[in-house]
């Protein structure tokens, strides 16, 4: 099993960035998935979370923002963040229920 992340990098305030997470070793498509997030000191927040059937979740501070997306032709899900603010500077992490932590991928985001 493994999860892949990958989209993250530096934005200023305002600006827009789309992660991807490549799922292998799981029945993708019957699985829930999450993206998470964490900075140095916290615990790690769920963010967002899209069902098997495309019903979808937001923590608050990401409502109107973020939008999470999945395509199970590719074994993939997204998080497209517009409007990003400093605070939202963390490492993202995706995840299934099942699954371990993936490496993350670090999103920064300046004043």
């Amino acid at each position: 099993v493994q999860l892949v992340e990958s989209g993250g990098g530096l934005v200023q305030a305002g600006g827009s960035l789309r992660l991807s997470c490549a799922a292998s070793g799981i029945i993708f498509r019957a699985n829930t998935m999450a993206w998470y997030r964490q900075t140095p000191g916290k615990q790690r927040e769920l963010v967002a979370s899209i069902s098997s059937i495309g019903t979808t979740n937001y923590a608050g501070s990401v409502k109107g923002r973020f939008t999470i997306s999945r395509d199970n032709t590719k074994n993939t899900v997204y998080l497209q963040m517009n409007s990003l603010k400093p605070e939202d500077t963390a490492v993202y992490y995706c995840k299934a229920p099942t699954t371990a932590w993936g490496q993350g991928t670090q999103v920064t985001v300046s004043p």
